[in-house]
């Protein structure tokens, strides 16, 4: 919604966990030219394929890319991705940031923004409109959460279950529990 994709533009989402996910799945129905994942881990990036995406970029790939993308979407929260989303951004490009943000994060270069002219939004939380709009996105099937789910367990294995979740590994998706 805040990004306002258009038709063959240059997309890149930085971040393969959920919601760069799931905003690959919302943005390939925007029919873009390009729409790049930027993944460090490329079992998520390979992933993002399957949702939409039609390059996965590693960040060192993602470098020479600069300045090529009309909208950039951030949705890791790593401490440098909100400042390297900016320098993906052409000039007068658009970024959105939705990650949320530890301390230490890398800043946005100001002279970087006036000097590209780019229009930076950021997104936390979401009004009624947007959750309407989500409403419809999934009825349309635009959005498939079920394919974000990568193991399954019954209920009494919780404790197998959540050292799935949190052993780091970039395969895994969303863990979901059956009672």
């Amino acid at each position: 919604r805040a990004a306002r994709p258009r038709p063959g533009e240059r997309i890149a989402v930085v971040g393969a966990g959920t919601l760069g996910m799931l905003a690959v799945q919302l943005l390939a129905a925007s029919t873009p030219a390009v729409l790049a994942v930027v993944e460090p881990r490329a079992a998520r990036g390979e992933r993002a394929r399957a949702f939409g995406a039609t390059a996965a970029l590693s960040p060192e790939e993602a470098e020479a890319a600069r300045g090529g993308f009309d909208l950039v979407v951030e949705t890791a929260g790593a401490p440098a991705s909100a400042a390297s989303s900016c320098l993906l951004a052409r000039r007068g490009g658009r970024v959105v940031l939705t990650g949320m943000f530890a301390p230490g994060a890398v800043g946005i270069d100001p002279v970087h923004l006036s000097l590209s002219q780019l229009e930076l939004r950021s997104v936390f939380g979401a009004s009624s409109a947007a959750w309407s709009d989500a409403v419809r996105a999934f009825g349309a099937g635009l959005l498939d959460p079920g394919a974000l789910v990568t193991h399954e367990f019954p209920l009494e294995d919780f404790g197998a279950a959540v050292a799935l979740a949190g052993d780091g590994d970039p395969r895994t998706g969303k863990v979901l529990l059956r009672p």
